[in-house]
């Protein structure tokens, strides 16, 4: 059965700002009064937002459609009524106008940097041909329909259907960095009939061609639309448009016709805005404040039914001495009803500061700096590409550190994408391979190998043989290279010039002497002189093999310094067009109607007929040539879409082929299929004729247009295969190897076929020799996956339920007592360890994200610990983010480095790009990006982690200090009457939040960390709270609420008990409600900096200025307030400090406070210490023996010397054997009287169960984390 995938139709999908009510635009070159009557926009760009005399009105407006703003612009109202507030405004107009001020001068010079830019853009020079004459103008007063002329290293004022060019051919090369972020050069070409008007201004001024045209969208890559002049059509694609924002590049001149403008340029209509993510604790805090809310008014219901009662109760005796005559019924019910209803609003003012208006600005703060942090990471800079880490965004930095699912691309982010041609199979023989002359067996010839084998070799060439190649997967399901085991013979046949040996190492084995062709290029390697003998004898096919390579393809040559150079779309091609280029089948040159190339120093010019481009759905490309009369087609792609439409007269040579594609895949390697076939010139005129008619249509023209090739892309003879390679990247094993002991599930999403996609997953540690079974789902029908899921699933339940409950650990040696209470937590890590992956099909996954369907497919991917997508479209890899957000309440991570990873980037939670080798459309639209995968490691357990761990902290001492100071208004109400009274200067309630609290908190939010980065990598386990999200909840947030509850009592409750009915030893009275306010007041600011320098796990210099100058700070204000400007409460805290009971009140007040907190934590610690904890007093403990003796560090343990000679990285590719030993499975192949003694020091007569302990590698060294994890006695 084949199945078809079609492109979803993006234009619908595409929001209505970029389509108009038009379906097509009619433009007529140099006829501006034409042109005028459809009102198209000109070329001016406005991207900036305000005026002068729209700025406040506009900001504010902005500004107070934020929740929080406008709850504190109520209260700003509500203080105004002298009978509600007993406060006077300015204690919440201070913190909200500062609050908008910040934003409002942010935004300012947010806006003053586009008008500036703005301004610079529309004010740029263009020549515009006006009759025929050139004429200098704005780029602001360039309207549609106007012909431009560009000159080199000049920037592209529109959007511009190329008409002539400098160079020869039509041709033109342009620059996109403004667009898509890719610095190589690519080209453009006009059509040969508007190319000869050259720079002749009277010719073009005479141009009066009419377009018709797609209408304003956003899609770069494409444009469709016809070309009516002098009685005649032509077809227009983006390979002859030139968008605003690129840069002329080698080309001295070139005329355009402006075909959008302004506003509808698809640069213009790529600047909206994106998606804005929120994080998981945004989200919370969000609820959480609609909580807090609720609770306010609870407060404050408690208070006015309070406030009833006294007031009906004792209230009328105070009436002589209040004027409540004008204000309330005289009744005493009436009235106490009355002045109830009033202090509910009052204390809805009062208490407004459990709601904290600075939590926002301060989380945005923090935020900003950590993004700085991750910035300026030296550990992230990768040298080669002059690349540094980079937060794109600033709001998501904690949901680093609670990532689950990791979505990535193969080629380029696992892999170097730098593509090297390694082996080839033509007319069913293939050429490459290194054979070993004892054993008969393929040598790798990697860099590595090469410096440690010396065996005996020669070379295989031409052999029908093939090796069976060792694919380490277990299990019924796995098929995988079935027809690469069949092996046509059980000895080598020789070479075709008789094997010769190398007589000397491979290590100093040099590659083949391509010299005798003057285009050769000296980087190039290949080992085989099979293949390069067969050039030279003539080979037919392998000259026609060659010849496909050098002529299908876009690439665009370009001369310099005497040297071609190929400017290509994919790295793939350009390995493919240079390997030719070597073997003697240099590609020279291309015009619109023509190709040129040179075989062995002879030249042959082909007429280029047509150009059947690759998509990513076709996944194949086609060029039909013509030569000496003789017609053509050259097609490569995929192997099963090739294979799909070969002719059946040819089964041996597909055989072979389909051994040699498995063998290659089997390694790794990125395999493509050639094939031909001749046509009829009848045949093909008709075909022409349809192709003409299908490209000229403006509706469904790329469906017409598929359907056009399917007719003449069949009944093909096979060529061949080539195999490319893409090496690992540097440190992608141990960091996926890091990542999965975090507990962070790997998915791998990519187009290669499934044996590459298998064999690269064992390559990376993605796919382990120790997994249960690998599922393999390629059902191509929806009961055929359906199926096969069920059956896995089946499989999964079975093995989970035949798990037994560990209860000591083999790492340590030591009893741990079995706890009922952790079932629940061990039920959650079961589904983490299951030892399980999958392997599912593009063609499949159709199938399996079928609505009915996709839940059966998260049930038993979700399960896995791993999970390989192949053969997946872009739009396939989003749907699968969008399957995992929509179904699991989990944090996802999307990254690649190609413009085909764009859409999964832009749905996941966060989005990484790599700046690679396809440009950087997956940088501009991520939120951080790196220059290597192995970075991902440090951004996520470091920078997330820390990020998570100080938001966490930050958030719970934020409620905890505001609850700690707004409860101490509930505990007055009891002693003035619920009068809505406050126990503070106001000026104090005012800047309690903004001046007195916020350095220390800050300064825990910047820079706390609980381990350094070498532990937090060392220890993967670590990332584990941030995946359950343990640090910060509504747990916790109850927990730091009834912390700071019980912080309001003592603060109240404790100077009320001293300074109740106090006399000074000078005779005046202490209890007055000034002095108490700001005894209470300075307690309070004391008690939460002493608390928050308690939290403070790492000290800097900047939290000791923050933490202890914001002490001094509270007191200078004080000072300052009360004394100079003239506060109400001036000499209250200073008569307070004089007297012995000021500090007798404070010492108490914080031994109260600060030791419960203590003997919790050191409760916890000692009794229940979690990981952080252990590694932390490792990681001091470490530090006090580096003081005592250097010595101590520098003689490390002969097992751990052991262990790293067995498991380096740097010895061997394969790990080695400290994962087995861990897991148990040697103790469980042991006999059943097996003897433990020798390494565990317990009774024989005791039964115990093994726990499985899995340990990371880090610093290259697979065991090391179970040798340090040793020393913490976990």
């Amino acid at each position: 059965m084949r199945l078809t995938i079609r492109p979803i139709n993006w234009e619908k999908d595409q929001p209505t700002s970029w389509r108009n009510h038009q379906t097509e635009r009619r433009i007529r070159a140099n006829n501006r009064e034409y042109n005028s009557q459809f009102n198209y926009a000109n070329n001016y760009i406005k991207t900036s937002k305000y005026s002068v005399l729209t700025f406040l009105p506009l900001n504010l407006f902005e500004q107070f459609q934020r929740l929080a703003n406008f709850y504190f612009l109520c209260l700003l109202v509500l203080q105004m009524i002298p009978a509600i507030s007993s406060l006077t405004p300015i204690t919440t107009a201070i913190p909200l106008i500062g609050v908008l001020t910040l934003t409002a001068v942010k935004d300012a010079y947010d806006d003053f940097q586009r008008h500036s830019s703005d301004s610079q853009v529309n004010n740029r020079k263009s020549r515009t041909l006006r009759g025929t004459n050139l004429r200098e103008e704005k780029w602001s007063q360039v309207q549609v329909g106007d012909v431009i002329r560009m000159e080199n290293d000049q920037f592209v004022a529109a959007d511009v259907l190329l008409l002539t060019t400098s160079e020869p051919n039509g041709l033109c090369y342009i620059e996109t960095a403004e667009l898509d972020g890719e610095t190589n050069l690519k080209c453009r070409q006009c059509l040969p009939e508007t190319a000869e008007m050259m720079d002749n201004h009277e010719l073009i001024g005479q141009f009066d061609g009419e377009i018709v045209c797609e209408t304003p969208n956003n899609l770069l890559n494409k444009f469709d639309g016809t070309l009516t002049w002098r009685g005649r059509k032509y077809a227009l694609d983006n390979d002859k448009i030139i968008l605003r924002g690129c840069v002329l590049r080698n080309t001295q001149w070139c005329y355009g016709m402006v075909i959008f403008a302004g506003k509808d340029t698809k640069l213009m209509q790529n600047s909206g805005k994106t998606k804005f993510k929120r994080t998981s604790i945004d989200r919370l805090l969000n609820l959480l404040i609609i909580g807090i809310v609720f609770f306010l008014l609870s407060l404050c219901l408690f208070c006015m039914i309070g406030c009833g009662i006294w007031e009906s109760l004792l209230g009328r005796y105070f009436q002589v001495y209040l004027p409540w005559d004008s204000l309330v019924p005289s009744e005493p019910i009436a009235g106490a009803t009355v002045i109830a209803l009033l202090v509910f609003f009052s204390y809805s003012i009062v208490l407004n500061t459990v709601v904290p208006i600075s939590l926002y600005v301060s989380v945005e703060v923090i935020r900003f700096v950590q993004s700085f942090l991750i910035n300026w990471d030296e550990e992230m800079y990768y040298a080669p590409t002059n690349t540094h880490a980079k937060a794109r965004t600033t709001t998501l930095n904690e949901e680093l550190g609670q990532i689950e699912y990791i979505f990535s691309d193969k080629t380029g982010t696992l892999t170097q994408n730098i593509m090297t041609f390694n082996k080839c199979s033509v007319a069913g023989k293939c050429y490459g391979d290194v054979i070993d002359e004892v054993t008969g067996e393929v040598i790798d010839l990697s860099e590595t190998d090469r410096a440690v084998r010396t065996p005996t070799m020669r070379w295989r060439s031409g052999q029908e043989f093939v090796r069976p190649v060792y694919t380490p997967l277990s299990g019924p399901n796995v098929r995988l290279l079935e027809q690469a085991d069949r092996v046509s013979n059980t000895t080598p046949e020789p070479g075709i010039n008789g094997s010769p040996k190398i007589p000397h190492h491979p290590s100093t084995m040099p590659p083949l002497d391509f010299s005798f062709n003057k285009d050769y290029e000296p980087e190039f390697k290949f080992y085989d002189p099979a293949l390069l003998e067969a050039v030279k004898r003539e080979n037919q096919d392998v000259h026609i093999f060659f010849r496909l390579l050098a002529l299908c393809h876009t690439v665009m040559p370009e001369e310099k310094n005497g040297k071609i150079e190929y400017q290509a779309q994919s790295p793939d091609e350009a390995a493919l067009v240079s390997a030719a280029r070597n073997f003697g089948f240099v590609f020279k040159e291309r015009s619109p109607n023509s190709i040129t190339i040179e075989v062995m120093g002879k030249k042959e010019i082909y007429e280029l007929l047509c150009i059947l481009d690759f998509n990513n759905v076709r996944k194949r490309m086609s060029v039909i040539l013509r030569k000496d009369g003789h017609l053509r087609l050259y097609c490569k792609g995929a192997d099963n879409v090739i294979y799909e439409r070969l002719k059946k007269d040819s089964e041996e040579i597909m055989t072979k082929t389909l051994d040699h594609l498995n063998k290659f895949a089997g390694e790794g390697l990125r395999t493509l299929c050639l094939s031909v076939r001749d046509l009829d010139e009848s045949f093909f005129n008709n075909w022409k004729q349809r192709h003409q008619e299908a490209a000229l249509s403006h509706e469904n023209r790329d469906d017409k247009l598929d359907a056009i090739y399917e007719e003449i892309e069949k009944d093909m003879s096979l060529l061949g295969a080539t195999a490319i390679e893409d090496k690992l990247q540097d440190g992608v094993p141990q960091t996926i190897a890091n990542l999965g002991v975090a507990g962070i599930k790997l998915w791998v999403l990519t187009g290669d076929k499934q044996e590459t996609a298998i064999n690269i997953g064992y390559s990376c540690q993605l796919l382990t020799d120790d997994l249960t079974d690998v599922f393999v789902v390629d059902a191509t029908t929806y009961d055929g996956v359906e199926t096969q899921l069920m059956r896995y699933l089946d499989t999964i339940k079975t093995t989970s339920t035949q798990q037994n409950r560990p209860t000591l650990s083999i790492v340590t040696f030591s009893d741990t007592e079995y706890n009922p209470s952790r079932d629940e937590q061990d039920e959650h890590e079961m589904e983490h360890s299951t030892g399980f992956a999958l392997v599912i099909n593009g063609h499949s996954l159709v199938h399996a994200l079928h609505p009915k369907l996709e839940h059966l497919f998260l049930e038993v991917s979700s399960q896995c610990k791993a999970v390989i997508c192949c053969r997946v479209t872009p739009l396939q890899k989003a749907m699968v983010v969008e399957l995992i957000k929509k179904n699991k309440s989990a944090v996802t991570l999307a990254i690649g480095d190609g413009a085909n990873d764009v859409s999964m980037i832009k749905t996941a939670h966060i989005g990484v790009g790599i700046s690679g080798q396809e440009g950087l459309q997956a940088v501009l639209a991520s939120d951080y990006s790196i220059g290597q995968f192995r970075f991902l490691e440090r951004l996520l357990l470091v920078h997330g982690r820390w990020s998570y761990y100080r938001m966490s902290k930050f958030l719970r001492y934020f409620f905890y200090k505001n609850f700690a100071f707004t409860l101490c208004h509930i505990w007055f109400a009891f002693f003035c009457g619920f009068s809505a009274q406050t126990v503070f200067d106001p000026m104090y309630i005012s800047v309690y939040n903004l001046f007195y609290t916020s350095l220390p908190v800050l300064a825990v939010g910047i820079f706390d960390q609980d381990v350094n980065d070498k532990n937090s990598l060392m220890y993967p386990k670590l990332y584990a709270p941030g995946l359950q999200n343990l640090l910060f909840n509504k747990k916790e947030f109850c927990w730091s609420a009834l912390h700071g509850f019980y912080a309001s009592c003592v603060l109240f409750l404790v100077p009320y008990g001293t300074y109740r009915d106090g006399v000074s030893p000078k005779g005046y009275v202490l209890s007055d409600h000034m002095l108490f306010g700001s005894v209470v007041a300075t307690i309070l600011v004391i008690v939460v900096t002493v608390q928050i320098a308690l939290d403070t796990s790492y000290w800097t210099v900047f939290n000791h200025i923050m933490v202890w100058g914001s002490l001094i700070w509270y007191f200078i204000l004080d000072y300052f307030y009360n004394f100079v400007i003239g506060g109400s409460y001036v000499g209250s805290l200073t008569m307070a400090m004089s007297e012995a009971t000021f500090w007798f009140t404070t010492v108490i007040s914080c031994i109260i406070l600060v030791i419960p907190v203590l003997s919790w934590r050191f409760f916890f610690m000692d009794v229940r210490p979690t990981l952080s904890d252990r590694v932390r007093l490792k990681q001091r403990l470490a530090q006090l023996r580096s003081r005592q003796s250097q010595d101590i560090l520098r003689t490390p343990s002969t097992r751990r010397t052991r262990r790293s000679l067995r498991s380096g990285y740097a010895f061997a590719h394969q790990e080695g054997f400290g994962r087995l030993i861990t897991s148990g499975k040697i103790m469980r192949k042991l006999p059943n009287g097996a003897d433990f003694k020798f390494a565990m020091p317990f009774t024989n007569n005791v039964t115990k169960q093994v726990n499985v302990a899995t340990t990371s590698p880090k610093d290259n060294s697979a065991s090391r984390n179970s040798h340090t994890l040793d020393t913490i006695n976990l």
